[in-house]
């Protein structure tokens, strides 16, 4: 019997379908050997594939939304998968079939279907649950493109604290300077002096 196993961020949902490797002493519960997988869109038609496509689509799918944060020109081709920017919030996608005589499967996605599919990759791919094998397109592409994002969080992580914390000191300073009056202490200090 096939194990199911789904992710699900609001507008997009993966199912991924398939059987442990008993032969790595797997948990019956597990997925290593992928037999099929269903990407559902909401309004949109139903992605569904074979093991060997679903590696490239979710490269595909990472490698423009890197391209997207780089604000690099947001264009992807591939045999299996085309995406561009139509403008800044529309994105097409074409799915080209590997069976002759199949039309591709053109959708249209606003930032919000694009980041839930996003999503449920990275659910997929943290999860303990499924084994999948990791594709070499990835690794071909420039260590600046993937690492990018990783480098300005880093440098967001190790700047914003202390201007954080020198912009409260600003604040709280001042707004002790603003109950403060020196002139009420010296008027008090003069008043005790003649008595």
């Amino acid at each position: 019997m096939q194990n199911k196993l789904s992710f699900h961020q609001s507008s997009a949902s993966l199912e991924i379908i398939g059987l442990p490797d008993y032969s790595n002493n797997e948990n019956k519960d597990q997925i290593s050997i992928i037999s099929q997988w269903k990407l559902t869109i909401v309004d949109k038609p139903l992605i569904e594939g074979k093991i060997e496509h679903l590696g490239p689509i979710m490269d595909a799918f990472y490698i423009y939304s890197n391209l997207l944060i780089k604000n690099d020109i947001p264009i992807y081709e591939s045999k299996l998968i085309d995406i561009r920017a139509e403008n800044l919030h529309l994105h097409n996608i074409v799915l080209k079939s590997s069976r002759p005589n199949v039309k591709p499967l053109v959708l249209k996605i606003g930032n919000s279907l694009l980041s839930d599919t996003i999503n449920c990759f990275d659910q997929l791919n943290e999860s303990p649950k499924v084994r999948i094998k990791k594709t070499d397109i990835l690794n071909n592409f420039p260590k600046k493109l993937r690492f990018g994002l990783n480098k300005k969080i880093k440098f967001f992580n190790f700047f914003i604290p202390p201007f954080i914390a020198i912009c409260s000191l600003i604040l709280f300073s001042s707004s002790l300077i603003y109950f403060y009056s020196p002139f009420e202490n010296i008027e008090n200090k003069e008043q005790i002096n003649q008595k």
